[in-house]
């Protein structure tokens, strides 16, 4: 769970004195993937959960020996993080420059922090970003993700979880609905059709294992044929039908004439097939009821990580006093000093995100200004505050998300490429 230079900057740090000052390190992205208006912090939990089991056994010592000298392989068999960390609320939205996680500690202790936290994070936040666009689009709709068959095996449980987080209904990943309480979904697909003599016995076993308020996957030979034996099957009580193929908006809409003719008027109709944001918002004026989606959720939907680093924003020298420190890199400039945020709002709309600013951390909890306040306690003196942690955790977060997207402006949800919806402001 982390990179070797992570190991050869503590081993030199070491050697030159400077591995155990006090420091903070700030998880922030400079700029939202894809030109999107905003973006959603997630993985939180995940993190925590990962920081809880990130030891250094006996086989990750064997394996580094070789080229690590033995101070170093010593520190990290005994290694346990012992510091603070604070940071946005899982489900909160962030913005360029937003101070999303800050991990306060010796230099060493945090700086092997690196690489798991940002794995975490940047996959997580990307799949939330495109799952809130998704669910805005929807407009109210249910959305199901299903795109485990389109990831690996692991990152497709972070997907379902971070798609919960962002407002998905349910999942079809089981390893996600048993690890964090997500409600989990599923019938058949086109081979349990296939198995069948015909599709009328495919439909009557499905129904006779689930019931008549299942969902029949009526695509697998002819869309309208399907659709007329699912009703002599199951009768006008069927739950829903599932479309898969085809020009969807059109298909959707012969399919509810042809449902409400049967008089099958309270069939649902749920469509999959490749949607993203943009399909999804393509099919609104449709007579769709819930979409399942895969492939692009999974992935991002073009952006397959949210873009955050994770630097080194202040520390300790050696008269004891607090430096901010930064970057000043082109195009990867950074504002030092430790950070707090908060959003600022007007009659309960957001107009900026506000990130305030010191070189000493013991000063934050004095910088008291307007706004709703974005930083939340994660782990103090090393324990992990488990208020984050688990299906609680999740519940949590997909609470959070709702809440922060309802303060958000009208025009934050356009899904063309633009600007922040809000600005940040460093004062």
């Amino acid at each position: 769970m982390t990179d070797r230079y992570e190991l050869t900057m503590i081993d030199a740090a070491m050697r030159s004195g400077t591995a155990f000052r006090p420091s903070a390190f700030e998880v922030f992205a400079r700029r939202l993937p894809g030109a999107r208006r905003y973006g959603v912090v997630a993985g939180t939990g995940r993190f925590l959960q990962r920081l809880a089991e990130f030891r250094f056994g006996d086989a990750e010592l064997a394996s580094i020996r070789p080229w690590a000298s033995a101070e170093l392989v010593d520190w990290l068999a005994e290694y346990r993080f012992s510091g603070d960390i604070r940071g946005y609320a899982e489900g909160e939205l962030y913005f360029p420059g937003s101070p999303v996680l800050v991990v306060e500690g010796t230099f060493a202790e945090a700086v092997v922090l690196e690489t798991v936290a940002l794995s975490v994070l940047n996959y997580d936040s990307a799949v939330a970003n495109a799952a809130t666009r998704m669910v805005r689009a929807a407009k109210g709709r249910p959305l199901a993700e299903m795109g485990s068959r389109r990831a690996n095996e692991e990152a497709a449980v972070a997907a379902a979880r971070a798609a919960y987080v962002a407002g998905f209904s349910a999942t079809s990943n089981l390893a996600a609905g048993s690890r964090w309480g997500i409600p989990t979904m599923g019938t058949a697909a086109h081979s349990f059709t296939l198995l069948h003599d015909s599709e009328a016995e495919a439909f009557q076993a499905q129904i006779d294992a689930l019931g008549v308020g299942t969902t029949l996957l009526v695509d697998t030979y002819d869309i309208e044929q399907g659709i007329r034996t699912a009703i002599e099957v199951a009768g006008t009580g069927l739950g829903g039908i599932r479309l898969d193929s085809g020009d969807l908006n059109e298909v959707a809409a012969d399919a509810r004439r042809l449902l409400d003719s049967l008089g099958a008027t309270g069939t649902r109709i749920t469509v999959t097939s490749d949607l993203d944001e943009y399909a999804i918002a393509g099919l609104q004026a449709s007579p769709v009821d819930a979409y399942g989606v895969g492939t692009s959720l999974v992935t991002g939907s073009g952006a397959p990580a949210a873009g955050m680093v994770y630097k080194l924003v202040a520390r300790q020298g050696a008269d004891g006093a607090w430096k901010g420190v930064a970057k000043h890199s082109e195009g990867k400039a950074s504002t030092g000093g430790e950070k707090t945020a908060v959003r600022t709002l007007r009659g309960g709309v957001a107009v900026e995100e506000t990130v305030l600013l010191t070189d000493d951390p013991g000063t934050l909890a004095d910088a008291a200004r307007a706004g709703r306040a974005l930083q939340v306690p994660l782990v103090a003196a090393g324990e992990i505050d488990e208020r984050w942690l688990g299906a609680g955790g999740v519940a949590a977060a997909r609470d959070r998300h709702a809440a922060s997207v309802a303060e958000l402006p009208a025009d934050a949800h356009r899904l063309a490429r633009g600007e922040p919806a809000l600005p940040t402001a460093f004062r």
